[in-house]
């Protein structure tokens, strides 16, 4: 390999300018990524049922989500118009989304910097395998299936931020500022008190978070982001399926990289290519695969590399190989109904505590359209909206359910409606929100202190919140072991009123398996699972 030459000293003001382009680029990454974490934490209830931010903006601008939407449910909301700009800007400009506004390409950046330097051997040869896997999501949501929140970086670092990350830091600062204050109350917590009051009102949220999926939802985020250490930005270059949809796009860019015969070959621009685009090979670069992130126009010592709107793009072409898209493809359309071949499709089987949030869709169109973001998950004022593992099946999984004993439904909240960016969750009015049924709340008499115990209590009709209450009491008379008369209020559930918001499940004071429960059954989005037909 021949040794890079010194730039001559009349280069020296390009140069100049082509660092000032990469400071740029940082600088810009940095303001995305500052906006993504400022439009995440505002995705919290301030007191009102507004937001007063567009918190899933990032999600707006998705254009895979668009489009396997598009696929599977045949609409799309509207706010996703907005991911049409993202796609004019790749045909103008490239993949300049994934270099220079892609939040998760960011954090990849910051922990690939942490690798050390001169452990960047030659990348390896697998960025076919993000086109394959985009293959197989578009084929699945051709035939009504959406997998693409399982690997979508945007739905992905969202989820993992709402059910991992963020909770994990509101208890590391919750304990650090607890245990300074045990510690010396009249000393250091003179001057932790009032940082720490800042941090609740600003960056921390407003109850401590808890969910189930945490730890294997982390797990998982930790592994995409230590793959940086392995190569940098492994992620972006072998895995990303929006940065393959992207990468095709780029195929028709306005803006080109160009390579003089001034190019000695000396492999400098390949040290530092983001993308692994091979740089260095001029006819076998790999247009698909460039970020445009300058990094090769900067360290080129012959000052021989240029972007610009003129000339003749030279690149390789899509080798993507006929038969492994044809697998690719076959493969997506297999998972369609090996994922649904289960019990829970049915009526008699569904699962009955898989109660869905208001305003969901009938659970095959929900299914449809839920990109398993967490968006919902986050904004939750009570945190009862938790992401499933097996209860909707594979195909649902890390799609939300309510979880009562966790948190129940606050009855003038509609905040999950406003977040959800697909459609799969409807935005409802207050009014609306109040005469929709996410289930039936059932009495387990063997449990309920009146019915079995002959105790009095009348916690679930005093937490109760619709205008009538749709727990009610009968006054019976019951006799105790010795023979007393003792008159107890025994509830009873009003199947018209009930909304199954869950309240009366999460106050019950009967600890572990509550004496009243909410089943999904007389949902309002479902015709057939109904209690009384």
């Amino acid at each position: 390999m021949k040794q890079p030459k010194t730039p001559d000293a009349g280069l020296a003001p390009v140069k100049r300018q082509l660092v000032d382009m990469q400071n740029l680029r940082r600088i810009i990454q940095g303001l995305f990524l500052l906006l993504f974490l400022f439009l995440f934490i505002q995705t919290e209830s301030k007191g009102n049922d507004e937001l007063g931010y567009p918190v899933r903006l990032f999600l707006d601008f998705d254009p895979l989500i668009l489009l396997t939407t598009l696929l599977s449910a045949h609409a799309v909301a509207k706010a996703f118009l907005l991911s049409l700009v993202v796609i004019v800007l790749s045909i103008l400009l490239g993949r300049v989304f994934c270099g220079w506004v892609c939040p998760l390409g960011t954090l990849n950046n910051i922990v690939g910097s942490f690798r050390k330097k001169g452990q960047d051997g030659p990348g390896r040869n697998w960025h076919r395998v993000k086109y394959y896997l985009l293959t197989g999501i578009l084929a699945s949501a051709l035939f009504t299936l959406q997998p693409v929140g399982l690997m979508d970086p945007i739905s992905l670092l969202i989820r993992s931020l709402s059910v991992s990350v963020y909770p994990l830091f509101n208890y590391g600062v919750r304990a650090a500022f607890d245990t300074l204050y045990s510690v010396s109350p009249s000393g250091i917590s003179v001057a932790s008190e009032p940082v720490y009051s800042i941090l609740k009102k600003t960056v921390l949220s407003f109850n401590q978070p808890f969910y189930n999926q945490g730890v294997f939802i982390g797990v998982l985020f930790l592994t995409v982001l230590g793959l940086n250490l392995v190569e940098k930005r492994f992620w972006c270059k072998y895995l990303c399926p929006l940065g393959a949809f992207l990468g095709i796009l780029s195929r028709f860019s306005f803006l080109k990289r160009t390579v003089s015969e001034g190019c000695t070959e000396c492999g400098a621009c390949s040290s530092v290519c983001q993308g692994n685009a091979a740089p260095d090979e001029k006819e076998k670069w790999k247009d698909t695969e460039c970020l445009y992130c300058w990094n090769c126009d900067d360290v080129c010592p012959a000052n021989a590399v240029s972007f610009g709107f003129r000339g003749k793009k030279a690149a390789a072409a899509m080798d993507l190989g006929r038969r492994r898209v044809v697998t690719a493809a076959l493969s997506g359309m297999v998972a369609v109904p090996l994922l649904r071949l289960n019990p829970l499709t049915t009526a008699n089987a569904k699962n009955p505590v898989l109660l869905r949030p208001p305003g969901s869709l009938e659970e095959k169109e929900f299914l449809k359209r839920c990109v398993k973001c967490g968006e919902c998950m986050k904004v939750c004022i009570t945190n009862g909206l938790q992401p499933t593992l097996f209860e909707a099946g594979l195909e649902g999984i890390w799609s939300p359910t309510l979880v009562p004993r966790i948190g129940y439904c606050e009855y003038r909240c509609t905040l999950c409606g406003q977040v959800c960016p697909t459609g799969a969750i409807k935005r409802l009015t207050l009014p609306e929100k109040a005469k929709t049924k996410i289930g039936l709340a059932m009495i387990d008499k063997g449990r309920c202190l009146p019915w079995a115990h002959a105790r009095p209590c009348i916690v679930c009709e005093e937490v109760c919140p619709t205008p009538k209450k749709a727990i009610w009491f009968e006054d019976v008379t019951v006799r105790d072991r010795k023979g007393r008369s003792i008159r107890v209020k025994q509830p009873r559930v009003d199947l018209e009123l009930c909304i199954g918001c869950g309240i009366c499940e999460a106050k019950c004071p009967v600890l572990g398996r509550p004496a009243i429960y909410v089943s999904n059954v007389g949902e309002s989005r479902s015709k057939e699972n109904q209690l009384l037909l």
